[in-house]
């Protein structure tokens, strides 16, 4: 029989917010446990929760940048449940009545374009966390995330493959960040995912029962975690048993998924408004207000890029992938006012390969837009060869000055001068007789060798294309 993959996502993003929803308490990472939880955050009787107007805002931004509803009136409920990190026995979400609705992403995978639904984007406040690690048996509870701002944005099951589940995780990723809602860090729980998976006949209309794989904190885990849940279904409903639902963690060390316990559906939870907190009004001038604000998106920098600096839709995309790698491309080819392609190949190339390989920030980053883009003048005019590039350019990575100054400082520049390089490879041709023979004989590939002859006689520093043409003329005489 052949199965059919169904996919959907719960993505839970941290609002960039100083402080949390419904308390002035600190969002800052890494502080010491129980720090930055107030009298709010830790439920103390007669106290009352506030909603912090920055997360309006930002859970507007995203449904605006989706194409979805966003409403006038939303509502926030209590979702009832007991965990030892949730002090009020309750948590802070909204159900029936969510600020933003039915909106839309545009994935891409190897087979093409796809869109995908989003069903809803809802506020809520995160828990707090368990510990358990160096407790002796005992279990501690840290409250600094409890009433951490989320925004949980809510797929349609419209997804067929890991493949696909992967490309619309990193496009949401993308659009977070660029929106500047979400930082996106992964590891520190800023962007976490639940995997809804289920499995059917192909052909058969009806869902399958799904299993919840928990809190997956990397693209390449979701990946895995999905395909392995994949094949334990079809081989569980080949077999004859039956799917049950349930929420299921994923262990990387063993590369598989396991039982945490049963699911819950949306009455065990108890949904009912929230008395202490009013219906949030969106209205229309505030919504205009945050569109007016809105960024350059990435699907519309992408088109822009291809239109403006000649880019094929892969570099476009490749240079679009956050919006301090497209600012960094501009900004170089603005400094080096040359040609876009040129500064494309640099910036996904050396660039990326430098700030990956020392593992750091584009802000962090140890050569400038304006310095890489005064190298890439002097490899526009000549000065230095795309080899010799290369050179300069790790010696501005190590912090040797600018491509100017090293340029200078190891007489790297170029060989251009007509004369000078038919006077090398009148030499070249002159030393290796045998050779120039077997090319005038028709054995081209000896035409390698007097190429590297050249280069080496001048240390690398003749123009390539000049010593070609000179080559291919004189050993024609």
């Amino acid at each position: 029989m052949e199965w059919e993959t169904v996919i959907g996502l719960e993505v839970h993003a941290q609002l960039k917010t100083v402080s949390k929803i419904f308390s002035g308490a600190p969002t800052a990472y890494g502080a010491p446990p129980n720090t930055q939880a107030n009298v709010i955050d830790v439920a103390m009787p007669g106290v009352l929760p506030v909603l912090n107007g920055e997360v309006v805002r930002m859970a507007v931004r995203l449904g605006l940048a989706i194409g979805a509803t966003v409403h006038a009136r939303s509502v926030f409920a209590r979702k009832n449940y007991f965990y030892p990190d949730l002090p009020k026995g309750y948590q802070i979400s909204q159900y029936e009545h969510p600020i933003v609705e039915h909106g839309r992403l545009l994935i891409t995978t190897d087979q093409g374009e796809k869109v995908v639904g989003i069903t809803r984007a809802h506020l809520e406040e995160d828990a707090g966390k368990s510990l358990h690690e160096d407790m002796e048996g005992l279990t501690g509870v840290d409250l600094n995330r409890a009433g951490t701002p989320l925004l949980e944005i809510v797929s349609e099951p419209d997804m067929r493959s890991a493949t696909e589940a992967v490309a619309y995780l990193k496009a949401l990723h993308t659009l977070v960040r660029y929106l500047e809602i979400c930082d996106g860090n992964m590891q520190e729980g800023s962007f976490r995912c639940d995997a809804n998976v289920s499995v059917r006949p192909m052909g058969e209309s009806r869902y399958g029962t799904r299993a919840e794989l928990k809190n997956i904190n990397s693209f390449r885990f979701v990946e895995r975690a999905i395909d392995y849940e994949v094949r334990r279904q079809i081989a569980l409903l080949s077999s004859g048993g039956q799917v049950r639902q349930e929420t299921r963690l994923y262990d990387s060390a063993r590369d598989e998924t396991r039982s945490m316990r049963s699911k819950e559906e949306a009455n065990d939870y108890r949904y009912f408004p929230d008395p202490d907190l009013p219906p949030l009004i969106v209205t229309p001038a505030f919504l205009a207000e945050v569109q007016d604000a809105m960024p350059e998106l990435p699907d519309a920098k992408k088109r822009r890029f291809c239109a403006q600096y000649g880019l094929s839709p892969y570099d476009a995309a490749l240079l679009t992938a956050s919006r301090e790698l497209a600012n960094y491309y501009e900004d170089t080819v603005k400094a080096a006012a040359g040609d876009p392609k040129l500064a494309a190949n640099w910036v996904a190339g050396e660039f990326l390969a430098h700030l990956n390989g020392a593992g750091l920030d584009i802000e962090d980053a140890r050569v400038t837009p304006q310095a890489l883009g005064g190298l890439l003048r002097r490899i526009a005019d000549n000065t230095v060869s795309g080899k010799m590039a290369k050179d300069v350019f790790e010696a501005m990575w190590n912090g040797e000055g600018d491509a100017d100054s090293i340029i200078a400082a190891r007489g790297l520049q170029q060989i251009t001068d007509d004369s000078a390089i038919e006077q090398i490879v009148a030499q070249v041709i002159e030393a290796n007789p045998k050779q120039a023979a077997q090319y005038r004989a028709g054995e081209e590939k000896v035409f390698t060798f007097f190429v590297g002859q050249v280069m080496k006689a001048s240390r690398g520093k003749a123009n390539p294309g000049k010593v070609n043409e000179i080559l291919k003329r004189q050993l024609a005489r």
